[in-house]
């Protein structure tokens, strides 16, 4: 049996994805559930995204997730100001370019993206959003995750992202977890799920 515990977060809007800062923001540790020694997330959410946030006390699984050979989808609900064109989603789809940390431009890989009418979720805004102001929903499915990737690519079509919501990575999904929410999985479920396999078993010898 593993001695690793492998949990899902519905991150709320304003925290960051850590456990301990030198500045003064709202933390992990603020969630109310009492998650063991060593525990970290795996892959960040920025402060102004939400959504699903894998933990876990395994330091294997950031590699075995976002660096092996075979690259994993990341699906996340967008919502933009004002009204996107289809031509502009067609960008998107097709890979863009936009800027990354040094200055220099990044072109995206081909991903999937759709405009959707509904984001089917069932928790709300964490911030007034004016009804005064067109807005668009989109649907995006991507393999990479470049610093601010999905807010980048949407500035590059002229569209300010008003809402990220990472939903589901690969069949592992938020579900119908409230902000905030902690859900604890099973190893082979979390495995299974997220299409990765197995750690290695270990002896003081190397790998068995």
């Amino acid at each position: 049996m593993s001695a690793h515990r492998y949990f899902v977060l519905n991150k709320p809007y304003n925290m960051v994805s850590q456990f301990v800062s030198t500045h003064a923001v709202n933390l992990l540790g603020n969630i109310n559930y009492s998650f063991p020694k060593e525990t970290h997330a795996v892959g960040r959410l920025d402060n102004r995204s939400e959504g699903l946030l894998l933990l876990t006390t395994n330091k294997k699984i950031t590699r075995l997730l976002f660096e092996g050979a075979i690259p994993h989808k990341r699906t996340y609900l967008v919502q933009v100001n004002n009204i996107v064109s289809e031509e502009r989603v067609q960008l998107i789809r097709d890979g863009i370019s936009f800027r990354v940390k040094g200055g220099d431009n990044y072109q995206s890989t081909k991903c999937e993206a759709e405009i959707i009418t509904e984001p089917g979720i069932n928790f709300p805004a964490p911030y007034d959003i004016t009804d005064r102001i067109d807005y668009t929903w989109l649907r995006i499915t991507l393999t990479e995750g470049k610093y601010h990737q999905v807010r980048k690519m949407m500035a590059a079509i002229h569209h300010r992202c008003k809402r990220l919501i990472r939903v589901s990575i690969e069949d592992l999904t938020i579900g119908n977890l409230q902000p905030g929410e902690v859900k604890e999985i099973e190893e082979q479920d979390f495995f299974a799920l997220l299409k990765i396999g197995p750690v290695p078993a270990t002896n003081r010898f190397g790998t068995i």
